[in-house]
């Protein structure tokens, strides 16, 4: 995490940007805050993991599906980053503190509509909630750039999520508070625990600019920043992270895979086996691509007028990098707008469209 300067030029930038970062996450520290493929075994031969790591969890390390050298500490300990476990919302046509191009998690569920922006939970990274009498979370990790909403049901129990303060591949690694498995944000496959190799199911959210949500959804509830943490909500404290063609922070898979820069936006959608990456610079030029992924024909459309959360200081200063819908058959599907370094680190043999 970090707080440098916007714009990232040549090694001497970069290595600011990395101190700056670390800076961040030292403060968070004191202010108290902070996939795998589908259906992998579980190791045969059980290696218990390092001290460090398995210090102060009640986890069942017997079971996981990565080696535990993928794992590694991102600063803020377990909670460390605090997660939303009791998010307080109002009616969009209420809501003061959000300027129009600022983006925001949609979330739709059995009818209901709810929004979550991005400059909270930069902060909080998981809000646990119930939309349409489901139970959700929704979830950020500013690292990949993954804003990703999942069911919280498995079989027949509820879970409730918390931060790790681990990162694998450079993206969030989330656990479960009823046993304590861990959970990988991309893809949301559990990788160490109980629950190893099962799989959370995504819904069909998107990032929308806060003006298009408040036209559409006046109505609709929006979470807000009465949650119990004194933040500098509003504050991008990773201001210059996004800048194209910087490497992520923290160490991640496949690094030298340069069919993309590591920090361009892709529309990341996966069915069974199958994935595709559309990166943002050929969406923005086409405004609509059609894409067959598992069988599953698709439509991608660009919308501009949306900040990236990452460039500026100010999340209401980012610049414009628009957004995206995925529909089939004209309605929503789930889907992903990571970093390219994150999906070449998960899944390295997605077809790029570019």
């Amino acid at each position: 995490m970090r707080s440098a300067a916007p714009e990232i030029r040549g090694s001497a930038s970069k290595f600011v940007m990395r101190a700056a970062i670390g800076l961040v996450f030292a403060a968070l520290l004191v202010a108290g805050c902070s996939a795998a493929a589908p259906h992998r075994r579980a190791h045969a031969v059980a290696l218990p993991p390092p001290a460090a790591l398995a210090l102060g969890w009640r986890t069942d390390f017997s079971r996981h599906s990565v080696p535990f050298d993928e794992i590694g500490s991102g600063g803020p300990g377990k909670d460390g980053i605090p997660a939303l476990d009791h998010p307080r919302f109002a009616p969009a046509d209420r809501i003061d503190f959000l300027r129009p191009r600022e983006p925001v998690i949609e979330l739709t569920v059995h009818g209901e509509t709810r929004a979550y922006p991005l400059q909270i939970l930069i902060w909080h990274e998981i809000a646990n909630d119930v939309i349409g009498g489901v139970p959700v979370a929704v979830t950020f990790c500013p690292l990949c750039d993954t804003a990703i909403a999942f069911d919280r049901r498995v079989n027949d129990r509820t879970l409730s999520f918390g931060t790790t303060g681990d990162l694998r591949n450079s993206d969030l690694v989330m656990y479960d508070r009823q046993t304590e498995s861990w959970w990988q944000q991309f893809g949301g496959e559990a990788i160490v625990g109980r629950y190893t190799g099962t799989r959370l199911r995504q819904l069909p959210a998107r990032i929308v600019a806060w003006s298009a949500f408040e036209r559409a959804h006046p109505r609709a509830l929006v979470l807000t920043r009465d949650t119990g943490f004194l933040r500098a909500y509003g504050q991008n404290p990773y201001a210059g992270y996004d800048d194209v063609s910087s490497p992520p922070f923290f160490p991640a898979a496949h690094s030298n895979d340069r069919r993309l820069p590591p920090k361009e936006r892709v529309v990341f959608i996966e069915r069974g086996n199958d994935a595709a990456a559309i990166a943002f610079s050929a969406l923005a030029r086409r405004h609509r691509i059609a894409v067959t992924v598992g069988g599953h024909r698709l439509v991608v459309r660009f919308a501009p007028g949306v900040a990236s959360a990452l460039d500026q200081a100010a999340v209401a200063s980012g610049r414009d990098i628009g957004s995206a819908q995925v529909t089939e058959n004209g309605k929503p599907v789930p889907f992903d707008e990571p970093f390219w370094f994150a999906v070449a680190a998960f899944r390295p043999h997605v077809h790029v469209i570019r």
